[in-house]
């Protein structure tokens, strides 16, 4: 098992196909679509995608026996130097529950920190309690909630000062 920065077209296209099937359960629980909700990353395109990894952010994956299994994305807060955004969290629904999630979450607060970075801050479904859970128990807190017009869902805020 390893953890790697993910740049190549190939690696790209298996990292969407996991974040699509990782979202695509949470979609399914919330009762999130496509028509109710195109930006969410169950429903991500290769275009979509592709304009994504644009940003300036890093995706990493997680490796087990040469497949890409769970990843998550590092993005430097544009605002402010010593804040960053973690997102796209995802583990495939046949992996969860092995600590894949953990130990990804481990190693973005370990760059995080290795990068000068003071804050971690992430945004999920309010209504998600056992994500919400997990996260609290992470040691992040609650900074705030907020209702887009865009999402069919209202947005749990939440950070991890280090």
């Amino acid at each position: 098992m390893k953890i790697v920065r993910i740049h190549q077209p190939e690696d790209l296209s298996e990292a969407l196909n996991v974040i699509r099937k990782s979202f695509m359960t949470v979609a399914d629980d919330f009762g999130i679509t496509k028509e109710n909700a195109a930006t969410n990353p169950a429903f991500a395109t290769e275009e979509q995608f592709q304009e994504y990894m644009k940003k300036d952010l890093t995706l990493y994956g997680m490796i087990k026996n040469s497949t890409v299994i769970g990843c998550i994305v590092v993005e430097k807060a544009a605002d402010r130097d010593d804040c960053y955004y973690i997102e796209r969290l995802a583990v495939l629904p046949e992996e969860r529950h092995k600590g894949y999630g953990q130990s990804l979450l481990d190693f973005a607060v370990r760059t995080v920190v290795q990068s000068g970075g003071k804050r971690i801050e992430i945004g999920i479904i309010n209504r998600h309690e056992v994500l919400k859970k997990w996260y609290l128990d992470n040691g992040f807190t609650i900074t705030g909630t907020k209702k887009y017009d865009h999402l069919p869902f209202e947005v749990c805020f939440m950070a991890m000062d280090l």
